[in-house]
């Protein structure tokens, strides 16, 4: 069996508001491994996405652990985190979030930044990934300028840029109408084939579909009576 890539030990988060302590999440325990595509579902408010952001090194949980490839994150000084990050995570995002006023190429190019290669083989990188998520004839112009599966795409891109072992994908899939939605969701499904490990959270059933084994999650607790029974998805067949 493939080996674990992430293992998450009793995270608990809680925050302070109005006076009041909210559990976002309350004791959440979870292994990944490489190679595989995990979905956790879940309704606005049930901790999902603060799950997520613990796991990409965004937010400290108030107690437990997170590994990622034996390195316990959390331990990590906040520059060595954010390096962490850099080479080991690739975020993907509903809104996009691309630089409105960088070309498609240029925002793919964003994370090559601090890394000491040439501007040549940066675009080459930027290229190589943009053809590989079929975005490639669009990588002059901006993200005003072509439609939002183009926009996702670009933004897949400049997650996989760096070459992450791990994607992180937040409602990926919100943004967009259900026909391209589905063309997003399968180019995952290519991107997990073909080795990346993709962890993704989401509240719409018809994702699943396209992931090897889901989770769902409420009121900050992972309901493991609905684990898949599906193998780990190291080639992302269902």
């Amino acid at each position: 069996m493939a080996d674990v890539l992430i293992s998450i030990k009793n995270i608990k988060k809680s925050y302070q508001t109005k006076g009041e302590v909210v559990q976002a999440l309350n004791g959440v325990s979870l292994e990944i491994r490489k190679g595989e595509s995990l979905a956790i579902m879940g309704q606005s408010g049930s901790g999902k996405s603060t799950l997520l952001s613990i796991i990409g090194g965004l937010n400290p949980p108030s107690s437990g652990s997170i590994q990622i490839d034996g390195v316990d994150l959390y331990t990590l000084p906040q520059e060595k985190r954010a390096d962490f990050r850099r080479e080991y995570l690739g975020f993907v995002f509903q809104q996009f979030q691309l630089i409105p006023y960088l070309t498609a190429l240029e925002n793919v190019m964003l994370p090559l930044t601090t890394t000491a290669l040439s501007a040549r083989l940066k675009r080459e990188m930027a290229e190589q990934v943009l053809a590989r998520v079929g975005i490639h004839q669009e990588r002059n112009r901006l993200p005003s300028q072509i439609s939002g599966g183009e926009q996702e795409r670009v933004a897949i891109a400049r997650a996989i840029v760096n070459e992450p072992p791990l994607i992180l994908a937040d409602e990926p899939t919100g943004s967009l109408d259900s026909a391209t939605g589905q063309e997003i969701m399968e180019l995952f499904r290519s991107l997990n084939r073909d080795g990346l490990t993709i962890l993704m959270v989401t509240h719409n059933p018809d994702n699943t579909h396209f992931m090897g084994r889901t989770i769902t999650m409420k009121d900050g607790v992972l309901n493991t009576d609905h684990l898949s029974n599906r193998p780990y998805a190291l080639t992302g067949q269902m």
